[in-house]
């Protein structure tokens, strides 16, 4: 057994390799950069974590999901890997104790957010990290022509500047040709760098496409057949809950995710699905990524979704035990116009774009020629109210301010709690004679958080509550009373939408945008409208190979499965039965045949087309089959 064979049993239990990994592991232990296209559930993360396990040193993995990356920490953390993690939502004194352990402690792994990269901290202690591997995840979120650019991703960058020896490999589930080369450039890749593409081909899923007089009675009807777990994505989150209510109330165990929902309560709700506590999850695009469910049977979508991309991988949380699945997708005739109107409203005029943020700066207050590097709480109702603007719209338009990294727009900042005390430990001592009910908070905190005297640090307001046996609701209340006693520094949990300026507030009439750079944007966007669109309204083409197709997958063959597959056998079926009648009652008049015998002798046509005619005659008691299913005319 090779190396990487042993330590994929030793941590993950497994005797062998899905395809393509082992060929990826071994291009990257032989330092070439690498770009691997896996489907979701392909296993991506080993194909990185296997052999920075067999480096020394340790290997930077950059993702844009904190929640994943917490869950990917956990998970090797209890297989005794030790792994890190820094994202935006830290406190300076836990990002430096934590940059700290990965240069001086015995780590194989610092997860890192993009935002985090560019900052000086980061840098300073980069080289005494020394990274012998760098992981892009989600790599797709680099380039401006994929579904998902990120301008935080453009970044990392920088890590192949300072450190251009280090290989570096990049992972996504879906790229086209001109996202993977983008990607490849964007990460100046060196000339023996390595594109692995698994085939998009998933023989066990069902791709269907239903245009259905109701949507609600139709996935009633669906769901109800059904067996084990599925999932219903929906395009926004008040429609979550509706479906949710909807299946409850017709007996089916159903339940709603969406990003708006607490840490708490998104965590329970996936823990839940994934325990089979509930059966269906009612969700936005928020839920799915990184979730190691590999029993769900069927994912339906509610709505069209606005790529290919974002469609094959959520269609792809289906089946990835290999047992058969059903992808559904559910279309209106009036969502194409209203895809291409999104698109209107996504890349907005530069005229829009100027004025949004001139009220954007307004609602903070922010005077011009000042304000880079300043983070709001931003209350986007409350903004579209006061400066009559529609919701979607304005969403758009932060984005596109975002791209353009004028700004930094985060819809839930999920921020932890920090506090620091503001008093000397003589006046926490008087102060605890005079106010005994504090004593346990305060020794609480002094016991769970070294370094609280010098520098805010991040608290977990759970743990504390369980760590001094109090409820969550007392320990809250107490940190407030503590702060109001000018005792602490507290500044509780913050899950709010923020907008951080990465630039000084623009005077009116100099205004700065790229405007080409925004159309072409908008161009390739309509292109995976139309694809999406395009791929509804195809009846004749095997769905999984058009899907194929489109990423560049030329190989993938019929799948014999999707709605287009069947209703081409079943239109053969019938058309070819009426022929086969005849020439069936023909050949058994020359005597009594087996089944085997009458498709040697009709072998110009389909078997399921013979057995369809045999059974046909069989019912209409023409014909007649014994014990050893030798078949004779009646």
């Amino acid at each position: 057994m090779n190396k990487s064979l042993e330590i994929l049993k030793k941590y993950w239990g497994f005797d062998s390799f899905r395809p393509l990994q082992q060929n990826i592991i071994d291009a990257v232990l032989n330092k070439k950069d690498v770009l691997a296209l896996l489907p979701t559930g392909g296993g991506k993360s080993i194909c990185f974590q296997v052999p920075a396990l067999m480096n020394d040193g340790i290997c930077i993995v950059v993702s844009p999901l904190i929640a994943l990356m917490k869950d990917q920490v956990e998970n090797l953390n209890n297989k005794g890997i030790y792994a890190l993690l820094i994202h935006s939502g830290m406190s300076f004194f836990d990002v430096k104790k934590t940059l700290q352990n990965a240069a001086f402690g015995n780590y194989k792994f610092l997860y890192v957010s993009p935002e985090r990269l560019q900052t000086d901290l980061f840098e300073e202690f980069l080289p005494a990290i020394k990274p012998t591997l760098i992981a892009i995840d989600e790599a797709h979120c680099i380039s401006q022509w994929g579904y998902d650019f990120r301008p935080s991703y453009l970044n990392i960058s920088n890590l192949r500047n300072q450190l251009p020896d280090v290989p570096i490999i990049a992972l996504t589930a879906s790229a086209t040709l001109e996202v993977q080369k983008d990607i490849c450039e964007k990460l100046s890749f060196r000339k023996n760098a390595k594109i692995f593409q698994q085939s998009f081909e998933r023989p066990n899923l069902s791709y269907n496409v239903i245009q259905p007089p109701s949507k609600y009675n139709e996935l009633l009807n669906i769901l109800k057949k059904a067996i084990g777990s599925s999932i219903v994505y929906c395009k926004s989150r008040k429609q979550t809950q509706e479906i949710s209510i909807l299946l409850n109330q017709h007996q089916l165990d159903a339940d709603f995710y969406h990003a708006g929902l607490t840490n708490d309560e998104r965590n329970s709700k996936q823990e839940n699905w994934i325990k089979n506590r509930k059966r269906i999850m009612v969700c936005t695009n928020a839920f799915g990524m990184g979730i190691d469910k590999p029993d769900v049977r069927m994912v339906v979508h509610f709505n069209l979704p606005e790529s290919l991309e974002n469609y094959y991988q959520e269609a792809g949380r289906a089946g990835r035990d290999g047992k058969t699945a059903a992808a559904i997708l559910l279309i209106e005739q009036k969502e194409q116009f209203e895809l291409k109107e999104i698109n209107q409203l996504r890349y907005p005029s530069i005229e829009v774009l100027k004025k949004l943020y001139q009220d954007i700066m307004n609602y903070f207050q922010v005077p011009a020629g000042v304000g880079e590097n300043q983070t709001f709480n931003f209350d986007l109702a409350e903004f579209c109210e006061r400066f009559k603007w529609k919701t979607l719209q304005a969403n758009y338009g932060l984005q596109a301010l975002a791209q353009e990294e004028i700004l930094s727009y985060t819809e839930s900042s999920n921020k932890t709690a920090t506090l620091v005390f503001t008093s000397t430990k003589e006046q926490i001592f008087e102060f605890e004679s005079r106010e005994p009910q504090f004593e346990g908070i305060i020794k609480g905190l002094l016991r769970s958080y070294p370094g609280i005297f010098d520098f805010p640090v991040s608290i977990y307001e759970t743990a504390l509550a369980k760590f001094i046996s109090t409820p969550i609701t007392q320990v809250k209340k107490q940190l407030e009373q503590l702060h109001q006693h000018e005792m602490v520094e507290y500044k509780p949990q913050n899950n709010k939408p923020q907008i951080l300026l990465l630039q000084n507030r623009m005077y009116k009439d100099d205004f700065k945008f790229n405007e080409k750079g925004l159309l072409e944007r908008k161009e390739k966007h309509l292109k995976r409208i139309n694809a999406i669109i395009n791929y509804c309204l195809n009846i004749n083409d095997c769905r999984s190979r058009v899907i194929g197709n489109y990423f560049n997958d030329l190989s993938i063959v019929e799948c014999g499965i999707c709605d287009n597959c069947l209703s081409k056998k079943n239109k053969s079926s019938k058309s070819e039965v009426p022929k086969l009648l005849p020439k069936v009652k023909d050949a058994l008049k020359k005597g009594p045949k087996t089944k085997t015998e009458l498709q040697h002798l009709l072998a110009e046509f389909k078997i399921e087309d013979i057995n369809l005619a045999i059974k046909y005659l069989e019912s209409e008691n023409m014909i007649s089959i014994n014990e050893n299913g030798v078949l004779k005319l009646n």
